[in-house]
């Protein structure tokens, strides 16, 4: 589960305790208000009151405000991804070329695609069902046959070319 659900669900959790502590609260003034309970006991369960709902208040304020955020990434992300569809669908036609010139198995070369996507080992063996080790075993195939040391190396090695150099021009942007 991501972070961002897990916040929300904390998030919705907390508001709905301070809506609960504000609703028995405000049941217990009203309670000893009909008792006849004296104006300084009254004074402190209203100030609790006006903070439990407050702090559901700004809870539910932060929530709409995230969720929003998250509604705007998703757009800019989809955005990006439509724009950039055909670069990143020919970049993927270099790496599986450049895979081939390598003679990677099938299997190798689904583990350097993994292994670009950033995923560790133990994550590559989980969604390909298989042993840590033999992710580990293809990993090293696939740097012998490429001659590469490792991930840096092989991130390096598509993603070289495709970062623009560092110039005055590119900071200022």
């Amino acid at each position: 589960m991501s972070d961002d659900v897990q916040d929300s669900r904390y998030t919705r959790a907390a508001s709905l305790l301070f809506v609960t502590i504000a609703l028995l609260i405000g049941w217990d003034v009203f309670a000893d208000y009909e008792e006849g309970a004296n104006i300084g006991h009254m004074v402190v369960e209203l100030f609790i009151l006006l903070v439990a709902a407050s702090g559901a208040l700004l809870l539910w304020r932060q929530l709409y405000r995230t969720q929003i955020d998250l509604v705007q990434a998703r757009v800019e992300t989809d955005q990006w991804r439509s724009e950039s569809r055909e670069l990143i669908q020919g970049l993927g036609v270099a790496i599986n070329k450049q895979f081939s010139t390598w003679s990677l198995t099938k299997a190798e070369a689904e583990v350097g695609l993994f292994i670009l996507k950033g995923l560790s080992h133990k994550e590559i063996a989980q969604i390909r069902q298989t042993s840590e080790r033999t992710i580990r075993e293809q990993a090293r195939a696939l740097y012998r046959k490429s001659g590469l040391s490792g991930r840096s190396e092989l991130s390096a090695f598509f993603l070289e070319d495709l970062l623009l150099p560092w110039s005055e021009d590119t900071q200022q942007e």
